[in-house]
């Protein structure tokens, strides 16, 4: 499946992810979502398809702890972050909740290019520009947490984790 990037700019924080003026809504994920990412880009929430990609620079997801920020941005439907670097926080919650973090170079990826990821090869493939962006692949036990949507459901079905 393939989709387009949304591009943000360096150290996007949890506030600017999830506005601490909705903490009303931590409750209704739906809601919340409805906010989400709208101070760095006001349209994203209305415009953002299911499938498409967040598209970070450096440091993305720093700030405070805010275990929302990953939900809400699944929620949307977006299929995967790419950044070059997250803060550590935000890049554990995603992969916890099933949603794809992925390290690499996002310098050559611009607004509205067109991405295919394939996380079990470590390539996102710019179809736009026609570059493939190699990566390291994940853990073994990161990629069966995502590939079962999160660490709740891989628990639930396995009992344990992975020791890879």
């Amino acid at each position: 499946m393939s989709s387009r990037a949304w591009k943000f700019k360096d150290n996007i924080s949890t506030d600017e992810i999830t506005p601490g003026r909705y903490v009303g809504l931590r409750s209704n994920i739906p809601e919340l979502a409805k906010h989400t990412l709208e101070d760095a880009r006001k349209e994203f929430p209305s415009e953002v398809k299911s499938g498409d990609f967040v598209v970070g620079g450096k440091n993305f997801g720093m700030g405070s702890s805010r275990e929302h920020a990953p939900l809400v941005i699944k929620t949307c439907g977006v299929r995967a972050v790419l950044a070059q670097s997250f803060a550590r926080i935000f890049y554990r919650n995603a992969i916890n909740i099933g949603l794809p973090a992925v390290i690499c170079d996002t310098t050559k990826i611009d607004e509205g290019d067109i991405l295919d990821l394939d996380l079990t090869k470590g390539v996102v493939t710019n179809l736009t520009k026609n570059v493939e962006i190699v990566f390291p692949r994940m853990s073994k036990t990161m990629e069966a947490i995502l590939l079962e949507g999160g660490l709740i459901p891989y628990v639930e079905k396995h009992g344990d984790l992975l020791l890879a």
